[in-house]
């Protein structure tokens, strides 16, 4: 394995070299991160250790990271992104008109990411990391899932709902609705995008009891009770 870049290789290098070389150094630092994630849990990560292991003193790293919760979040926004990445490759890949077929892609890449990425989705879904709050810049990469999501409940005719309230929601929650449409151009009506909300918080929650252990001993093989609950979402929606 190649030495470790260190700041003062950045320096003294060229521009292209020093831009080069600091990407190196801080795929050297995620890489590493990633590891002690798995081993300790986010708690237990520490810049001095990551340092450490690459052979540098910590203070060379505090630059780029000056503390633990700046190390962490590049982790959680590393990790929303290759999330959302694997979601919109995953429903781009399906014809448009297919509303079921991309719902249904776009689900099974939050699940099957999950599962090759167990440390990584419980960053992000897991338990709160005591004394740390994320920042503002975190709220982007963690809305690309339901970005998907929404853009696909857009595309549902109303007139094939099979599932709706019989009564009129809460004026309070009709403004929360109204707020999360409004980025779409007001194109979801709310008796879907309410659909549409249970059914993403209820897509994590089965992703979570899943890897968290939840369904162990009852749905250890839960390939068909995923697959299932997928199908009443979309019954739900009347799109099969």
């Amino acid at each position: 394995m190649p030495d470790a870049v260190t700041p003062d290789d950045l320096d003294h290098a060229p521009m292209g070299v020093r831009a080069r070389a600091r990407t190196q150094l801080l795929a050297d630092v995620s890489r590493i991160a990633r590891k002690h994630l798995a081993e300790s849990g986010a708690p237990g990560l520490s810049v001095r250790a990551i340092a450490r292991e690459l052979g540098l003193a910590s203070s060379a790293l505090y630059r780029y990271y000056p503390s633990r919760d700046a190390l962490l979040t590049q982790l959680i926004v590393e990790s929303y992104n290759e999330l959302g990445d694997a979601v919109e490759i995953a429903e781009a890949a399906c014809e448009r008109a297919d509303v079921a077929g991309r719902f249904r892609a776009s689900a099974h890449a939050v699940r099957n990411w999950a599962r090759s990425n167990p440390n990584e989705y419980s960053l992000i879904y897991g338990s709160p990391v005591p004394g740390y709050a994320a920042p503002q810049h975190t709220v982007d990469p963690a809305t690309r899932v339901a970005a998907v999501l929404s853009s696909i409940l857009a595309d549902i005719d109303l007139d094939s709902l099979s599932l709706r309230l019989s009564r009129n929601l809460p004026a309070s929650l009709q403004d929360q609705l109204d707020a999360m449409s409004g980025p779409l151009g007001g194109r979801i009506d709310q008796n879907v995008l309410l659909l549409g909300v249970t059914q993403w918080a209820k897509l994590f929650g089965m992703v979570s009891f899943e890897l968290f252990g939840t369904f162990n001993t009852v749905f250890d093989d839960a390939d068909a009770l995923f697959a299932a609950s997928l199908d009443l979402d979309l019954t739900a929606l009347g799109v099969i």
